[in-house]
């Protein structure tokens, strides 16, 4: 069994042709992962020299047909990994040369090499964009992949080897697939590093640093800057673009000023997304069909069974309870919003006034002289721009009610707090908006559900009346009856069946496990009664 994939090699950034070609074959012709150089295999050219023909081939391109790169492709690559166990490195090789042989059909060179550093054992075949009699370019068609994955296929199929029967595309990149064994990032790395000093409790920055020096850790001061360089990576990192490790944060934490709090490994889980129960009734009324509504009943109940394990986790069965904390959440928000538009607007007046201040101090001479000569239209056109500040600035003043104009260090000192206070309300400000739409999203499913439990409304949600068997439990004849739960004159708190269940013909079996039941009258939020034994309603 082979995976391919297909690669277009570019020019990176800051690099010639000549450095991105060498990088890349140097790479595919490791020795230590090709056994020596053992299990590489070329065609018209020789992978020690493979990176300057590739080179000759494009200067040969451009002389020949007069026309210069316009795009930064330079080669192609395809890798070629293999299951675990099922090959050998020497026909891993032949397979990968037999492969470019046959789908380049002997218009480009090209070399395999084939690597062994890994539990599967993969080829890298790169190939020259430029054909060989420097006249044409390889073209990247569309569903070249497929084509790729095809050819290999077919290929391991005649070497007997197994091929995978029904390829499906992958849904995360590679970091979430990676998950916890993704490699840490340098700003993560630095962090363990500088949580790790802390536990030291050292006496003082200078300590600090001390420790992480003794670590390993790189330390460089620029003027005000101070940067870290860990001892397994390349390049500085500046502290005070690590998020709560700035060393304004850290000195506070030394000082007990402030607690530190450690900074959590990434985590590539994904958390499902709640949504709304869907209108069934509307849905068919807009033209959707039957095969819809049987994939929205399923649908509706694995969202109720999301609403009922939230308020179950959260102490929320009691509808008044519920509705009591979203009013209070809702509250919340509104509040939080109306302080942090409060700043906004506030820093917005600081900002202009302070604009016009500047101006007023900077244009108050000129307007002096300007009333000296009384109001004189000569002196008006030659300081005409100065004057016009220093009266929008008196304009301003008038209406933002300014009696005593106050200094410019104070506004800066007024707004660093307004927007200090703004970033401390905004953190607080998305945990409560959060928190409301969460709420909303489950009080609105309940309610959808306590409206479709009614005897009137059940068309809404596709509930029918339960049918009743004539002759026991394994007759086949059916009739239709008003179900007992949905009779008026019911003395106790009528019951319906379960409002999101498909309904339809059903063997005596299945019958007896729908029989499930919700009070719709109880003030109390209950699951079916499969989900009051096992923990969730049951998704059929």
């Amino acid at each position: 069994m082979a995976t391919t994939r297909i690669i277009s090699v570019h020019v990176n950034q800051g690099k010639t042709i000549a450095d991105c070609l060498t990088d890349r074959i140097d790479y595919s012709k490791n020795p230590e992962k090709t056994q020596g150089g053992e299990l590489i295999s070329s065609y018209e050219c020789d992978p020690k020299t493979a990176d300057a023909e590739f080179l000759y081939s494009k200067r040969q391109y451009q002389t020949i047909t007069g026309r210069e790169q316009r795009h930064n492709v330079i080669a192609y690559q395809v890798r070629q990994s293999f299951k675990p166990g099922e090959i050998t490195p020497e026909d891993a090789n032949r397979i990968g040369y037999e492969f470019a042989e046959r789908f380049l059909k002997g218009r480009h060179a090209f070399f395999v090499a084939t690597h062994t550093d890994k539990k599967h054992i993969h080829n890298h075949i790169i190939w020259n964009s430029t054909t060989l009699d420097c006249k044409h370019k390889f073209r990247d068609f569309l569903c070249s992949g497929r084509a790729v994955a095809r050819l290999s296929d077919a290929i391991c199929t005649e070497h007997r080897l197994s091929v995978i029967a029904d390829p499906k595309r992958g849904k995360n990149h590679y970091g979430k697939w990676l998950g916890d064994k993704a490699k840490p990032i340098h700003r993560e790395l630095l962090c363990g590093l500088i949580d790790a000093a802390l536990l030291q409790k050292p006496d003082g920055f200078d300590a600090l640093l001390k420790l992480l020096a003794e670590a390993g850790c790189e330390v460089r001061r620029r003027g005000d800057t101070l940067s870290l360089r860990h001892p397994d990576r390349k390049g500085f990192i500046r502290l005070s673009s690590i998020n709560g490790y700035s060393e304004d944060a850290l000195r506070a934490v030394l000082a007990g000023e402030k607690e530190h709090t450690p900074r959590k490994k990434r985590t590539q889980a994904t958390r499902k997304k709640n949504t709304l129960l869907i209108d069934i009734e509307a849905k068919l009324q807009a033209g959707k069909g039957v095969g819809y509504e049987r994939w929205a009943k399923v649908f509706n109940v694995k969202q109720m069974a999301q609403t009922y394990n939230y308020l179950r986790e959260h102490g929320l069965l009691d509808y008044g309870e519920l509705e009591e904390k979203a009013t209070t959440a809702t509250e919340r928000f509104h509040a939080l919003s109306a302080q942090i538009k409060a700043a906004e607007g506030r820093m917005a007046e600081i900002a202009v006034l302070k604009t016009h201040i500047i101006n007023y101090a900077k244009t108050r001479d000129v307007y002096a002289g300007y009333r000296k000569a009384g109001y004189s239209k000569k002196y008006l056109a030659e300081h005409e721009g100065d004057i016009l500040l220093h009266k929008a600035a008196k304009n301003a003043f008038d209406e933002l009610g300014v009696k005593k104009l106050p200094s410019v260090k104070s506004l800066q000192e007024e707004y660093a707090k307004l927007l200090s206070e703004k970033k401390t309300a905004y953190a607080a400000y998305r945990r409560s908006r959060d928190e409301m739409r969460e709420l909303l999203l489950h009080k609105q499913n309940v309610d959808r559900m306590r409206l479709c439990m009614k005897p009137s409304s059940r068309r809404r949600c596709g509930m029918k009346c339960r049918p009743s068997t004539g002759k026991g439990r394994g007759s086949r004849r059916t009739t239709r009856r008003r179900s007992p739960s949905c009779s008026p004159a019911s003395s106790s708190a009528p019951t319906v069946k379960h409002p999101f269940r498909a309904t339809g013909r059903r063997s005596a079996a299945r019958t007896a496990r729908s029989k499930s039941t919700f009070p719709i009258s109880a003030p109390v939020i209950r699951p079916p009664a499969t989900a009051r034994a096992h923990g969730t309603p049951s998704m059929r």
